[in-house]
C-alpha cells in the first residue's frame, strides 16, 4: 500500500480518497479483533451508503525509533512495512465484504485513545473490535474500546462474538431522556437491517421510580402491580416517536422484573446487534459510561453499540 506517510507529526492524517459526508471510521491494529471490526464496518457502511475510513493509530515516531528496516534484517521488516502490511490486510478485507463501498484509509501518528475519539467527530459511526494486539490475557473488553463507548462523539461500535445473523436489534430501553438517542438509533438500524427490533425494559423496585399514590388515604401508597404498569407506560413512552417515524420496524417490547445486566446478556444470545445509551436512568453524575453498559462491553455475545446522550 503506497502513499500512505507514517511520518506524520501531532494529529495529521494522510488519507487516500476523499472526506465525505456519511462516513463510517474503523480502528485497526493488525489483531484478529481489529479484522473482525473491519467486516462489519464494511457492512455498515454499505448499509447506510456511505464511505469507509481504515484508521490506524501510530505512536511509533513519536517515540523516535527508527522507521525503517533494520540494517541486519530483511528488507521488507521494520515498522513503516509492518503498517503497510496492517493497512493492506484491512482495506482489502473491507473491500471483499462491500466491494460497491468507497474505502479510504489514513495513518494518524498519535495513542489510539485520542486518535479514535478525534475521527468519531467526523463520523456517523465509529467501529473497533472488543480487544486489541495490547490486549491481557482474561480482560474481556481493551481499554480502547471501554474509553471510546464513553467518549466517542458518535455511536460506537463494539465488535464481540459473532452475532446471530438473523436475531433481531436488542435495545436496552429505560425511559430516560440520556437514552433517547439510543433508541432513535436502534430503529434506524432495525430498519438498516431489515430486522426486528425487541425493546427490553428490566426493572427492579430499587430502580424503579414510584409512581405517584392513587389515593393518599390507603393504606399503602400504591396498589399491587401498579409499579409494573408505571413501567410498561416508560417503555411505550420511550418508543412512541421513533414507532411513528418507523412504521416499518416489527417491534416487540418486554418489561421485565430483574436485574438490567443478566436480562440484557441473556437476550444477546440471540440478537445480531445489542443498542444501549452510555448511562441510564440510574447512572451518577460525571460518571461517562454507566455499569449496564460496562458490563455489556465485557460479557454480551453479539456486538455492542454505545450511544451516548446529548451533551
Amino acid at each position: 500500500m503506497r502513499g500512505a506517510s507514517l511520518e506524520a507529526e501531532g494529529n495529521g492524517i494522510h488519507n487516500m480518497g476523499d472526506t465525505m459526508s456519511g462516513l463510517v471510521v474503523v480502528g485497526v491494529d493488525g489483531s484478529a479483533s481489529g479484522l473482525a471490526a473491519v467486516e462489519a464496518a464494511a457492512r455498515e457502511a454499505r448499509l447506510r451508503g456511505a464511505g469507509l475510513r481504515v484508521v490506524h493509530a501510530f505512536i511509533w515516531p513519536a517515540t523516535h525509533v527508527p522507521l525503517g528496516p533494520s540494517p541486519l534484517g530483511p528488507p521488507e521488516g521494520g515498522i513503516r512495512n509492518m503498517v503497510e502490511r496492517v493497512l493492506a490486510e484491512a482495506v482489502e478485507r473491507a473491500r471483499a465484504v462491500a466491494p460497491e463501498v468507497d474505502v479510504s484509509h489514513a495513518v494518524v501518528t498519535g495513542e489510539p485513545l485520542t486518535v479514535l475519539e478525534a475521527q468519531s467527530r467526523s463520523a456517523e459511526l465509529v467501529v473497533i473490535g472488543s480487544r486489541g494486539m495490547g490486549g491481557f490475557v482474561g480482560l474481556l473488553v481493551g481499554s480502547t474500546a471501554a474509553h471510546l463507548a464513553a467518549h466517542g462523539r458518535c455511536p460506537v461500535l463494539v465488535v464481540r462474538e459473532q452475532p446471530a445473523a438473523d436475531g433481531p436489534i436488542v435495545l436496552g430501553a429505560d425511559g430516560s431522556a440520556a437514552g433517547e438517542r439510543a433508541v432513535a438509533f436502534a430503529f434506524a438500524e432495525a430498519e438498516l437491517r431489515k430486522a426486528p427490533l425487541l425493546a427490553l425494559h428490566a426493572w427492579t423496585t430499587w430502580n424503579a421510580p414510584m409512581p405517584a399514590p392513587q389515593d393518599a388515604s390507603a393504606p399503602y401508597a400504591n396498589p399491587p402491580g401498579a409499579l409494573a404498569d408505571e413501567e410498561e407506560r416508560l417503555l411505550h413512552e420511550a418508543l412512541a416517536g421513533q414507532r411513528e417515524k418507523y412504521p416499518d420496524v416489527v417491534v416487540e417490547h418486554q418489561a421485565v422484573h430483574g436485574r438490567t445486566r443478566e436480562a440484557l446478556i441473556e437476550a444477546s444470545r440471540s440478537a445480531q446487534l445489542m443498542v444501549v445509551g452510555a448511562r441510564g436512568r440510574g447512572g451518577f453524575t460525571g460518571l461517562l459510561l454507566g455499569s449496564v453498559s460496562q458490563a455489556l462491553l465485557h460479557h454480551a455475545h453479539c456486538p455492542v453499540a454505545v450511544v451516548r446522550g446529548k451533551e
